[in-house]
C-alpha cells in the first residue's frame, strides 16, 4: 500500500518505519519548516525502549541513554534526602533498561531511519476526502497527495482527529493540568544531582528535576503549579524561575545558575485530553497525540505513542479484510490501555502539585525513608500491560 502519515514526531516516525518494514510505500509530511522538537528530553520508559528495540534501533538508542540508575528525592527547601533507592527491579521486572534521551537525538534518528526523502516539511494539512477506495490529503499550499491510508500524528491539536470523530459529536477540548513546565538541557555536575540518578527536589507542590542523558548532560524541568494563559516574555530568560525558586536548595541554586536561556529554555503549559474511543474512520486513523494527549507526569506520553506504532504494525501484519477493518482492530488495541494511561498521569498531577495540599503533604510524607519498593510498583504498573510485552516477532529483520 501506499500510505500517508502526517506528523513527523516520534509516534509519526515511529509509524513509518514500522509500516516500511512491512514493505509499505510511505510518505509523511509535517507543517514544521525545520526539525525543532518541543522539549529538551524524554523518559523511554522499558515500554519505549522495546518498540524501538523492535523497529531496529536498539544500539543506537542505548548510545543515546542515559545511565539513569537510582532514583532520588530530596526536600527542595533543605536538600534533605528522602530517599535513594536503585531503579535496577525496573529492568529485572521489565526485562529493558528505561533511558532518559534527548528529544532532538531521538528524532534525528527517527527521522534518519526512516529516509530524509520520504519526510516532507512545511506542509500543512488543511482537508482529507476518504472514496472508500483511497484517501486524499490536501495541504494549505493547494498540493494533494492520494494514498490507501492516511495516520494522523499530528499532535495534541489534531485535524485528523477532528475528521474521525462522529458526525454532529461534540469538539474534543485540550484541558489545563494546572501547571507550566519549564525544561532544558544543563552540563552533569554533582553539585546538582548524582551523574547516575534521576533527582528530585519537591516541596509547595512545585518540582525541580534532572535526569542524565548521554553527552554528559542533564535534562532538567522546574514544575510550577500556576493559571494558564499568563504573560511570558522569553527575554525575561531564568528570571521567572528564580522568583519561584529563588529560596530553594543549594542543589537548585547551581541548576538555576548552569542554566543559559540562550542555549536551551522551553516553557510549555501542560494540558490533556480526557480520552475517547473514537480514533478511526475508514481508512483514517490518528495516533500520538492526536489520540492521546496526556501531561508528563508519569513519563508515558512518547512510551504510549511508540505502543500505538507497533500495535499498528502487529496489526497490518497480521489481519487480511482490509485497510478499514485492519484500522479499527488496530484502535481496538490501543484505547482502553493509552486512555487508562492519561488518566494515571492526570491522578499523579493532582496528587505532586499540591491542587489539594493534604493529597501533596501525605505524597511528600510516604517519600521519607522509603526503599522505592511502591515507587517501583507504579512505574512498573505503567510498563507492564503494553502490548509490546506480548511479544513482536513478527516484523523482525
Amino acid at each position: 500500500m501506499k500510505v500517508i502519515v502526517v506528523g513527523a514526531g516520534v509516534g509519526g516516525t515511529s509509524a513509518g518505519i514500522a509500516l516500511q518494514k512491512l514493505g509499505h510505500d510511505v510518505v509523511i509530511y509535517d507543517q514544521m519548516r525545520e526539525n525543532r522538537p518541543v522539549g529538551a528530553a524524554l523518559s523511554l520508559w522499558s515500554n519505549g525502549v522495546k518498540v524501538l528495540n523492535w523497529l531496529g534501533l536498539g544500539a543506537e538508542v542505548a548510545a543515546l541513554g542515559g545511565d539513569m540508575a537510582d532514583m532520588v528525592y530530596l526536600d527542595g527547601h533543605t536538600g534533605e534526602t528522602l530517599c535513594d533507592f536503585s531503579l535496577a527491579p525496573v529492568t529485572t521486572q521489565t526485562g529493558q533498561k528505561p533511558y532518559p534521551v534527548a528529544r532532538a537525538d531521538l528524532q534525528a534518528l527517527l527521522m534518519e531511519r526512516f529516509g530524509l526523502d520520504g519526510i516532507h516539511l512545511g506542509k500543512k494539512l488543511v482537508g482529507i476526502a476518504d472514496d472508500g477506495t483511497t484517501v486524499t490529503a490536501t495541504f494549505a499550499d493547494g498540493t494533494t497527495d492520494t494514498a490507501d491510508m492516511l495516520i494522523g500524528a499530528d499532535g495534541a491539536r489534531s485535524i485528523v482527529r477532528d475528521y474521525v470523530q462522529p458526525e454532529g459529536a461534540p469538539p474534543i477540548e485540550r484541558e489545563y493540568s494546572g501547571y507550566t513546565n519549564v525544561n532544558g538541557l544543563v552540563p552533569v555536575s554533582a553539585s546538582i544531582g548524582r551523574p547516575t540518578a534521576w533527582t528530585t527536589y519537591v516541596a509547595d507542590g512545585k518540582r525541580a528535576a534532572v535526569m542524565p542523558i548521554a553527552g554528559d548532560r542533564f535534562y532538567f524541568w522546574f514544575d510550577i503549579p500556576q493559571p494558564s494563559g499568563l504573560p511570558h516574555d522569553p527575554a525575561a530568560g531564568v528570571a521567572p524561575l528564580r522568583e519561584a525558586f529563588g529560596d530553594w536548595a543549594p542543589g537548585v541554586q547551581e541548576l538555576l545558575a548552569a542554566i543559559d536561556p540562550a542555549a536551551s529554555l522551553n516553557r510549555v503549559e501542560i494540558w490533556d485530553i480526557t480520552p475517547f474511543d473514537t480514533w478511526t474512520k475508514g481508512r483514517v486513523a490518528i495516533l500520538g497525540d492526536a489520540a492521546h494527549n496526556t501531561s508528563p507526569d508519569i513519563g508515558q506520553g512518547a512510551c504510549s505513542a511508540l505502543e500505538d506504532a507497533f500495535a499498528l504494525g502487529i496489526a497490518f501484519a497480521t489481519n487480511t479484510l482490509g485497510v478499514a477493518d485492519t484500522l479499527r482492530r488496530y484502535a481496538a488495541m490501543r484505547v482502553e490501555r493509552a486512555g487508562e494511561l492519561v488518566l494515571r498521569a492526570r491522578k499523579r498531577a493532582w496528587e505532586t502539585h499540591a491542587f489539594d495540599p493534604a493529597v501533596t503533604d501525605a505524597w511528600y510524607e510516604s517519600l521519607r525513608g522509603t526503599d522505592g519498593t511502591g515507587i517501583i510498583r507504579g512505574i512498573v504498573g505503567n510498563i507492564e500491560d503494553s502490548p509490546v510485552n506480548l511479544g513482536g516477532g513478527l516484523l523482525a529483520g
